[in-house]
């Protein structure tokens, strides 16, 4: 076995990876990146490009079935499926492409090929041919789809986000497991390129939403143009034949039915990669799920004695927050911080933003409502504003005049604190919210901003008047929620 050292080892060559090399390169060079699978990101192969590909076919088939509202008339909308993955495979390619390109930059004198585990808290061995020693180590080895044992049942039917853009051609009929983020995603495309789907949950939660009201409006809207069962029964998962018979409480008529489906698509969320890692060598504090204990602003391990380790953890892989932009933010700072191990720094964390491209679109801004409470204990020093959009004008221009925004805001200060969405394009909305949000401005100063005629956020703008009128001004009021306040 080869014998090798290194300043820095970085586990996986992921987005957080590849922002954790760039970062360390500004101040070492003696950077070895290790990869057990193929290069190319999890974003740019099975996540985020390829499904937006698949999303965009979905829309342009639902607004070219829609056109009548404006008085236009599209005869025999057909959609080939075939026509539609290739081009789907076609373009994530190329954003596969362009990873590989940046990857070349990287020397391969600086790149292992295989899968690394820990034999101690300073030595890692990949495959059989290598064993490196590392002062610093940075795990960024991703994550990877989980689902329940049930779904087991239906063998070799049973896929995940990564399979189906092997799909040569859209199937006829496929069961959705899990109305998360790539469930409601992927369903909700699927559906109207018209695959049979039925999509089912547990529990109610629909995407991200934490609002019982948006969360009662999503599923009022989905409904409308797509079988879902947020909070479903399944009674029964068997294969038939060269398909999977489900056997469910059907959500309308309250009777047992059972259907077959050509895949069962299991949405039901991803788990880190480190179970495979052998971190019980790592020397680390290791919660209950045997993941590392870390510090999310400098990335930073706990040794099992409790004292910053060596070691960091970056991206899907520490489940904090699993989201492509977080991941190379984290990826940064822990590149940084393993390269002076001696001036660890606290990074910039950016305030939380997540979107959602169904449609209407999801987005949630800052901390939701229960977290918000959590953080003020209590005490009342949240104010809450809102708007439909039933009536808002571009939206009625546009006809997708449905959905509403929740805002929330800090009574005394009128500091604006965050937002859940739902309507048509609010992947800008969310934005100019988090904008707000980050540079801590009031109700007051979003107000004073320029908001242009007809647009969307004329509606925003109606909901910020709402948060405006329910808070609570004075200077005891302050005073009382700046002692009870959010904190860290």
């Amino acid at each position: 076995m080869q014998q090798r050292h290194a300043k820095i080892a970085i586990i996986g060559a992921g987005s957080a990876g590849l922002s954790a090399w760039h970062a360390a390169q500004k101040h070492t060079d003696d950077v070895v990146l290790i990869e057990a699978g193929a290069y190319g990101t999890t974003c740019a192969r099975v996540g985020c490009m390829p499904s937006k590909l698949l999303i965009a076919a979905a829309n342009a088939a639902h607004n070219a079935r829609n056109a009548a509202t404006f008085g236009v008339t599209v005869n025999d909308v057909a959609v080939d499926g075939q026509a539609v993955m290739a081009r789907v495979k076609h373009e994530r390619d190329r954003f596969v492409g362009n990873v590989l390109t940046s990857m070349k930059k990287i020397p391969e004198s600086h790149r292992l090929q295989g899968h690394a585990r820990f034999i101690d808290p300073h030595t890692l061995a990949i495959d059989e041919h290598t064993q490196l020693t590392a002062e610093a180590i940075i795990i960024a080895t991703g994550s990877r789809p989980t689902w329940p044992k049930m779904l087991e049942a239906a063998g070799e039917r049973l896929i995940t986000n990564d399979d189906v853009f092997d799909w040569e051609t859209l199937p006829e009929s496929v069961a959705v497991v899990g109305p998360g983020v790539i469930g409601m995603e992927l369903g909700q495309a699927l559906s109207r390129l018209g695959v049979r789907t039925r999509t089912f949950g547990v529990g109610g939660a629909i995407g991200p939403l934490q609002s019982e009201k948006l969360r009662q409006l999503a599923d009022e809207i989905f409904n409308r143009e797509l079988y879902l069962d947020a909070d479903a029964s399944l009674d029964k998962i068997a294969p038939r034949d060269n398909a999977v018979a489900i056997t469910f409480c059907e959500r309308e008529s309250g009777q047992t039915i059972t259907e077959t489906f050509d895949y069962v698509l299991a949405a039901t969320g991803r788990q880190p990669n480190v179970d495979q890692l052998a971190i019980e060598h790592a020397g680390l504090t290791l919660d209950k799920r045997g993941m590392p204990e870390f510090n999310r602003f400098t990335m930073q391990c706990l040794t099992a004695q409790g004292t910053p380790s060596h070691i960091f953890i970056a991206g899907d892989a520490n489940q904090s927050v699993p989201l492509l932009h977080e991941a190379i933010t984290e990826g940064k700072i822990a590149g940084r911080n393993a390269a002076d191990l001696n001036s660890v720094q606290a990074g910039q964390r950016n305030v939380p933003l997540s979107i959602v491209f169904t449609e209407p679109q999801m987005a949630i801004v800052g901390e939701n409502r229960p977290t918000l409470e959590a953080r003020y204990g209590g005490c009342g020093c949240i104010a809450e504003g809102g708007v439909s959009l039933t009536d808002q004008g571009r939206a009625l221009v546009m006809g997708e005049n449905h959905g509403y925004f929740t805002l929330y805001a800090e009574h005394g200060s009128g500091q604006f604190l965050g937002a859940e969405l739902f309507g048509p394009h609010v992947e800008h909305i969310a934005h100019l919210l988090a904008w707000a949000l980050e540079q801590k401005l009031t109700v007051s100063e979003m107000l004073a901003m320029p908001f242009y005629h007809p647009v969307i956020e004329e509606g925003l703008r109606s909901g910020l008047h709402d948060l405006q009128a329910n808070l609570q001004q004075g200077s005891a009021i302050t005073e009382r929620c700046m002692e009870c306040g959010p904190g860290d």
